[in-house]
């Protein structure tokens, strides 16, 4: 069994290939360790490891028995067939928040061990597995995306670049697989296996637990020799995935404008246009054929894909229905507005994502005499004038303040002027692309 806990070595990367591909060369991958050393040397270097894990990072951990494997369908621990030289046994919770313990703790446990079980394999898998829980802040379109689907992509594209895998999810819900059924189809050819509901032991070439995450919407270049990953490739995944499935269609198209979709937000659930009505006119106005679209738990996403794809832009107040962006084309126009105190979330996820789709990208920021809690705490109150210090390290304040408690009301002349811009570039996609 090998870990790595170094905080700044890059991550271990292993894959289950025909041990002929590589050269073991232990020495090697001990030199290589805390070095910035490609994950593929050390790959190579530690192919002979049973039990391999990365808990160096702050945000995720996976680990890897590298072995032919059986769950034993009263647990969630994955032996290794036969016997081994050296027992060794890890235990992980596949979930890529690892620095927040009370979201873990809801996160099943995963055991890896070495050591043997006296069981015969009842369903013989001639793939590896990928482990994976849906647990934590599932439910939130933006974590189902952040926690879940892109990091997905970003282990098999790392892990398992070149071959097909079994997904194995923990903490299994119906209406999460229903959900996302279209999509994890376009992630691999075999079924899923729900690992709350297992009748039978089954048998894998080898086990990959946990998923590997690049930060907040964010999707790094991996370097193997394999796969190349990007926001750009996986929106391709989606294309091929959403464009097979039964679809509502949209509204058609108005001739001659660009089609605009309007992330509407009602209740009481903070960041709420209260002008909505006056903006969607100015929209209108300004030349775009608008639909108004308020997602639910329960969208379908074919549907959603249909409709967003086939617009030229989104408008929207930051908050996690903006995770649709990821349906737009690339070059599409994204208008991201931002309440006071999300400047650091708006940047670090749809921003983010919007330059690794290529949007043409508009950020509108609200004043403080756009909020509504200028008529809660006055215009001269601090949590107006300076929500960095009020926020600071301060999650609480963040949420409760700036997300849930306000709302904005939109200068319809300085929005306008957004909208002309947005226009421009909408008409010329419009042409470009139709």
């Amino acid at each position: 069994m090998f870990c790595v806990h170094v905080n700044r070595c890059c991550p271990i990367i292993p894959v289950a290939h025909n041990e002929s591909n590589f050269t073991n060369k232990p020495s090697v991958g001990q030199e290589l360790l805390g070095k910035k050393a490609k994950s593929w040397e050390l790959i190579q270097s530690l192919q002979g490891e049973a039990i391999i894990c990365d808990r160096s990072h702050d945000n995720y951990e996976w680990c890897f028995l590298n072995r032919p494997s059986i769950l034993d369908k009263n647990s969630t621990t994955f032996s290794t067939i036969g016997s081994q030289s050296g027992n060794s046994t890890e235990k992980i919770r596949p979930y890529p928040r690892k620095w927040e313990k009370l979201t873990m703790s809801l996160v099943s446990e995963i055991t890896l061990t070495t050591w043997s079980i006296e069981k015969p394999c009842e369903i013989y898998h001639e793939t590896p597995a990928l482990v994976f829980s849906v647990s934590g802040y599932t439910g939130n379109f933006f974590h189902d995306f952040n926690d879940g689907i892109i990091p997905l992509y970003i282990t098999l594209n790392t892990l398992f670049p070149d071959q097909d895998v079994t997904l194995v999810i923990a903490d299994f819900t119906n209406w999460w697989y229903s959900k996302y059924e279209v999509l994890l189809r376009g992630f691999t050819k075999q079924p899923v296996i729900n690992l709350n509901n297992q009748t039978s032991t089954h048998c894998f070439t080898s086990v990959a637990v946990g998923l590997i995450s690049h930060g907040p919407m964010t999707i790094k270049p991996i370097q193997n020799p394999y796969k190349k990953s990007s926001f750009l490739d996986l929106r391709s995944l989606f294309e091929i995935a959403y464009s097979k499935c039964s679809a509502t269609l949209p509204p058609p198209l108005e001739a001659g404008k660009p089609r605009i979709v309007f992330m509407s937000r009602t209740g009481n659930v903070g960041r709420v246009i209260l002008n909505q009505d006056q903006i969607i006119e100015a929209v209108k106005k300004a030349g775009f054929d608008v639909v108004l679209f308020q997602p639910t738990k329960f969208t379908y996403l074919c549907d959603a894909y249909r409709l967003i794809n086939g617009s030229h832009g989104m408008i929207g107040v930051h908050g996690a229905a903006l995770t649709h962006s990821l349906f737009l084309r690339p070059g599409s126009v994204f208008i991201q507005i931002v309440p006071l105190g999300n400047d650091w979330l708006a940047d670090s996820y749809f921003k983010n994502l919007a330059t690794g789709l290529r949007f043409q990208y508009l950020e509108y920021k609200i004043r403080p005499e756009e909020s509504s809690l200028a008529k809660i705490y006055g215009l001269n109150h601090v949590i107006l004038r300076n929500p960095n210090l009020i926020i600071r390290g301060n999650w609480s304040a963040l949420d409760t303040i700036y997300l849930k408690k306000q709302d904005v009301n939109l200068d319809f002349n300085r929005f306008r002027m957004y909208l002309e811009i947005a226009f421009s570039k909408a008409n010329m996609f419009l042409d470009k692309r139709g």
